[in-house]
């Protein structure tokens, strides 16, 4: 189905998109979304970026109310819980959406603030759902990403051909703040084989052994992971915030997850000599 057609029950689909944020996730969706057809209009509160959006084939909008009044859908690539409760509320850009309109955050915060969000919409008429992503930049960049989307079926089925614009993989886990807690799961389990990797290497180099050996070997047994075949690229910048994300979750529901706050404590000092194999441990 083509950007802006109908469906034969007369489902109304999304042409026009707006996208806040055009940071190192943001811009390549913009691009491929603009490349598959979509009119996308986009926000940055960093004016700077103006020419590289354009670049990507969007329209630039100098405010929120002008992008809200009208896109079908606008995707939120920024943000944290308080700046998205600002964002949507009658100082940002909630009077400002048309009837109908999807909202979908892309930001990983607390489920919570989702459900609470899609609430404050629905009494204005509109959607707020998440539509978290998984798999980094590198997938962001060739259009390969994995959008995990929490929204009732209608918004969802509205929703899934513009995510697949950027996504290869699309997967509906239930209603709004769903998505949150997979991408939970997933940055949970990621953090985890970070600091495992860095361990296990640690340790073979210790014993004298050639590391990049030994994780191409690794790579084709039990072992494997992404962070191990991406071995070296990953900047850590979001591990506290997830990790802390994930620890409140927890707590809502009277959990002990005795692993994952290890592992956040170890993120903590591990980012700054991240790959410092001759460093770890000592």
């Amino acid at each position: 189905m083509n950007a802006g057609s109908s469906t034969q029950d007369g489902t109304k689909t999304i042409k026009t998109v707006g996208v806040i944020g055009a940071g190192r996730m943001g811009q390549p969706i913009i691009g491929h979304l603009a490349r598959k057809g979509f009119d996308v209009l986009v926000h940055d509160i960093d004016a700077a970026k103006k020419s590289a959006v354009v670049e990507c084939g969007a329209a630039w909008s100098e405010s929120l109310q002008q992008l809200a009044s009208i896109s079908d859908a606008i995707l939120v690539c920024v943000g944290f819980d308080s700046e998205l409760r600002e964002l949507i509320s009658e100082r940002g850009m909630l009077q400002h959406l048309r009837p109908d309109t999807i909202v979908a955050l892309l930001s990983t915060v607390h489920p919570k603030t989702v459900q609470e969000l899609a609430r404050v919409g629905a009494a204005a008429g509109v959607h707020i759902v998440d539509a978290t992503v998984c798999r980094g930049g590198r997938a962001a960049d060739t259009g390969t990403l994995l959008s995990f989307v929490g929204a009732d079926k209608a918004v969802f089925s509205r929703l899934k051909p513009m995510l697949a614009a950027y996504s290869t993989d699309i997967v509906h886990t239930g209603e709004a703040g769903s998505a949150q807690v997979a991408k939970a799961a997933n940055n949970l389990i990621m953090w985890a084989c970070l600091v495992a990797d860095h361990e296990a290497l640690a340790l073979a180099q210790s014993y004298g052994l050639d590391v990049e050996v030994l994780r191409e070997a690794l790579m084709t047994s039990t072992a494997n992971n992404d962070v191990l075949k991406h071995w070296g690229t990953n900047a850590m910048a979001w591990a506290q915030d997830d990790l802390a994300i994930i620890a409140s979750m927890a707590e809502e529901r009277g959990m002990s997850l005795p692993q994952t706050g290890v592992v956040r404590e170890i993120c903590r000092s591990l980012k700054p000599r991240r790959y410092k194999l001759d460093e770890y441990g000592s």
